[in-house]
């Protein structure tokens, strides 16, 4: 199904102006929305502010992926569920106009229907981040918006994909729930994780096999390595995390869209250097606000101004003191970096456009 597409491209409201229309992946409004966001921060010299909220209402989720360390909870904690009033105040407190919500699997929360709703009133852009396994029969109770955005997780091909999550057939649920929801008419993206043993011509099949399906567009990133993981040996180090994505990006074809800036993906492959910019994704779950990042758990702040206070503090990045951070490559910190470039520097929307530019003229 086509879609009305504008001039600018986001993934979790991360947002770059595009030479040509067809590789925009969100609505024109959402864009100008982000746009206007960013621009408006930056003139006020503020060097902080988050793109978008990463939302964590429960940690229950129905797969048992290998690389997740959100699931390892005790049973007491992964029956707690986020009342939908607090989120919104969390959201309301950070400014966010974007909120990914994660998890744990979102559609076991029994008040998500309602939590979206919220948002979207508000005038907010949503992404739920969800594996499908139950979407059939659930999505009666949502609504297509251009505030909402299934953003389902899919880590490869059948074969990558069972893998990865410990379910064999679970690919095979998840496009038949994105066939339906883009027949319905919702924005529906793909949501990628790519590991160390990853075939790149295989990932490639993939990128084919995800646009065919109708979706707005592909997210990607390699993996990081979550101490509570249950599997420690499949995530990559950033040299190998290079030599991986040059190989999957090189040569992209035509159809292929992807949720993300051209810095990102220039950085992905090497070609761009970036400082970690964690303030672009704060994290908020059952707990409260998570320090330093979505990544790393050092406890908790009760407020997000309390969370930019310290979040300076903690050395993070790959010039930072933190060890975790030494192979991280992740859209979580670095993804708002691209973005901070092209709204807060000289010459950073011709890097930007020449990213593009060097992207596209290998097809």
């Amino acid at each position: 199904m086509l879609k009305k597409r504008g001039a600018g491209a986001i993934i979790s409201g991360f947002i770059f102006i595009y030479p040509r229309e067809n590789d925009m992946a969100v609505p024109i409004t959402q864009a100008l929305t982000v746009a206007k966001y960013a621009i408006s921060n930056t003139l006020k010299g503020k060097k902080r502010y988050p793109l978008v909220m990463m939302l964590e209402p429960l940690f229950q989720c129905n797969l048992a992926c290998s690389g997740c360390g959100k699931i390892q909870y005790p049973r007491e904690i992964l029956s707690r569920r986020m009342p939908k009033e607090k989120a919104w105040a969390a959201l309301e407190e950070c400014g966010a106009p974007v909120v990914s919500i994660a998890g744990g699997e979102p559609l076991l929360h029994p008040e998500m229907p309602q939590m979206i709703e919220g948002f979207i009133e508000r005038g907010k852009f949503v992404y739920m981040c969800t594996n499908a396994q139950v979407l059939l029969g659930k999505i009666d109770l949502y609504k297509p918006s251009k505030y909402l955005s299934l953003s389902i997780h899919l880590d490869g091909t059948r074969e990558m994909h069972d893998k990865s999550v410990n379910k064999e057939g679970a690919y095979d649920i998840a496009v038949k729930g994105i066939k339906e929801a883009v027949k319905r008419g919702f924005r529906v993206t793909t949501n990628t994780t790519i590991f160390n043993d990853a075939d790149p011509d295989e990932v490639r099949r993939f990128f084919d096999e995800a646009m065919s399906l109708g979706v707005e567009g592909m997210m990607i990133s390699p993996g990081f390595p979550y101490n509570k993981a249950p599997s420690q040996n499949i995530f990559l180090e950033r040299n190998k995390t290079v030599e991986l994505f040059k190989k999957i990006l090189s040569n992209p074809k035509k159809e292929w869209v992807f949720n993300h800036s051209p810095g990102f993906l220039a950085f992905l492959k090497g070609e761009q250097e970036y400082e970690c910019t964690p303030w672009g994704n704060p994290t908020y779950s059952i707990f409260g606000w998570q320090k330093p990042c979505y990544l790393i758990n050092d406890g908790y702040c009760e407020t997000f101004a309390e969370l930019m206070d310290c979040i300076d503090s903690y050395g993070l990045g790959h010039n930072g003191t933190r060890p975790e951070c030494k192979d991280c490559m992740l859209h979580s910190g670095y993804e708002a970096s691209a973005v901070r470039d092209i709204f807060g520097t000289f010459g950073g929307l011709a890097r930007a456009a020449k990213h593009m530019r060097n992207f596209r003229k290998r097809s």
